[in-house]
């Protein structure tokens, strides 16, 4: 669906495609691949003489939470869109330099992925943010169509492809056919909230305090939405609320699923409510094909077996699902009629 051209123009071209992703920033270069995957935390100094980035990505994410009064770890990405302006663009700037070795004066085409309920302020400001690091051409593609290309969906054929593309910010829901997007809805419900709310349960249940690294540490490790007896722990340590000293608790996987139920059951009416608004000869093709889940949140353990029972549709995890976006932009940018079609305005 996707043929490639000559390789060889592949490897001198500079041309991008950006996953700007609330929690991980992904970046494709033409020809080479996925070249960068790092998170989306900018850590900055702030003192009478203003603010100076001091470092972006891995480095600046080990900072969280264990920063001196004068220096933040920023995350300038929230529910999916730009936050702040500034440190998007450092963390930009930085993530194409490192990319290209600063070898060169570089003008890249990029396409960068976007939610499906984006403003257009923020398509302005996200356009606006990769002209100002040097993008010579920008081209914005709504993160469903792209996971939806990624996970090598026949997007051009007139049958109905479903993508629910679970992220850090949002959760996006779309039915795609004929290169179009037939119904999507955007949620500000993903990744980040269910880590907030373990944080929140932990604080409540438990009189313990600990930090957003923690919670995505707990999530990723036990966090269960349909767990079965003998359930899995961990020991997690943080500060006693109560007295204010260092302590270690064992919690649970069905503890886990209590903290983040509020969170999988928007995730599920999402998708329910895309199955009741798509036309019945598209919905006959969603029967026949299932619906494929892509992003960080298809790794949460049975949350497929969830939404199967749920919907009573085939659920199938995309093969690499955290870079299924990324992917879908990278292989846009090698075919520009397409990529000219799907493009947002």
């Amino acid at each position: 669906m996707f043929p490639f051209r000559n390789p060889l123009y592949g490897w001198f071209s500079k041309d991008m495609a950006i996953d700007l992703g609330t929690a991980n920033t992904v970046v494709y270069v033409k020809g080479r691949g996925i070249v960068l995957r790092e998170p989306s935390v900018v850590a900055v100094r702030k003192d009478v003489r203003g603010s100076k980035v001091l470092a972006v990505g891995g480095e600046a994410k080990e900072m969280l939470g264990r920063t001196p009064g004068n220096i933040m770890a920023i995350r300038p990405m929230k529910d999916g869109v730009i936050a702040d302006f500034e440190v998007t663009e450092a963390m930009l700037r930085y993530f194409i330099n490192k990319v290209h070795n600063r070898r060169h004066l570089v003008h890249p085409r990029i396409v960068i992925s976007v939610p499906s309920g984006i403003t257009q302020v923020e398509k302005r400001a996200v356009r606006d943010t990769a002209e100002s690091v040097g993008a010579s051409d920008v081209f914005l593609v709504e993160e469903p169509m792209a996971a939806a290309i990624g996970a090598g969906l026949p997007i051009t054929e007139p049958t109905a492809n479903m993508v629910v593309d679970i992220g850090g910010g949002t959760t996006e829901v779309a039915v795609i056919s004929l290169t179009g997007i037939v119904y999507s809805r955007s949620v500000r419900m993903a990744g980040d909230k269910m880590d907030e709310a373990i944080l929140q349960y932990i604080k409540r249940k438990h009189n313990l305090a600990i930090g957003e690294r923690t919670a995505e540490e707990i999530k990723t490790s036990i966090g269960d939405v349909l767990p079965e007896e003998p359930y899995a722990s961990m020991e997690i340590k943080g500060r006693d609320l109560v007295a204010g000293i260092p302590k270690t608790i064992t919690i649970t996987a069905k503890e886990i699923q209590n903290a983040i139920a509020e969170q999988v059951d928007v995730i599920v009416e999402a998708t329910k409510a895309a199955l009741e608004a798509t036309p019945p000869e598209l919905a006959a093709d969603i029967v026949d094909h299932g619906i494929v889940l892509t992003g960080g949140g298809a790794l949460l353990k049975n949350l497929d077996k969830r939404l199967s029972n749920e919907t009573g549709m085939p659920i199938i995890i995309s093969e690499d699902p955290l870079s299924s976006v990324v992917l879908g932009s990278g292989k846009a940018l090698d075919r520009i009629d397409i990529l000219r079609e799907i493009a947002i305005d």
